[in-house]
């Protein structure tokens, strides 16, 4: 088992899970069991499948759930621009965000290609 805790990629979904409640905070509160929803289940996906992963004892496994947080990753990066489209929240904290996301997304597949090898 690994301290996930230690590992970049968890310490940065954490933060954009942190950050993402703090955006959605502001969209419509029509849309608290629509997209806000959505987003802030994928946010907290990536985190907590990493941590998840962390506990598997074959690098097989592993791989797998951080191919799940990178799908989150993916989804949420989907969301934010759908959002961002439709004027919900602050576009200058979403566009920090995507930039975030972005970054999170190379170090997942950064990981992802060290547990294959």
């Amino acid at each position: 088992m690994k301290n996930f805790k230690k590992l970049k990629i968890w310490e940065k979904g954490f933060i954009i899970a942190i950050e993402t409640y703090k955006i959605t905070k502001e969209f419509p509160p029509e849309e608290k069991y629509g997209l806000t929803s959505q987003i802030n289940r994928s946010a907290v996906s990536i985190s907590s499948n990493i941590a998840e992963g962390s506990s598997r004892r074959s690098e097989k496994d592993y791989f797998r759930f951080t191919e799940i947080a990178l799908g989150s990753c993916f989804e949420l990066e989907s969301q934010f621009l759908i959002a961002y489209e439709l004027d919900f929240g602050n576009k200058e904290r979403i566009e920090n965000i995507l930039q975030e996301i972005d970054k999170e997304q190379k170090m997942l597949i950064t990981f992802m290609r060290k547990l294959e090898k």
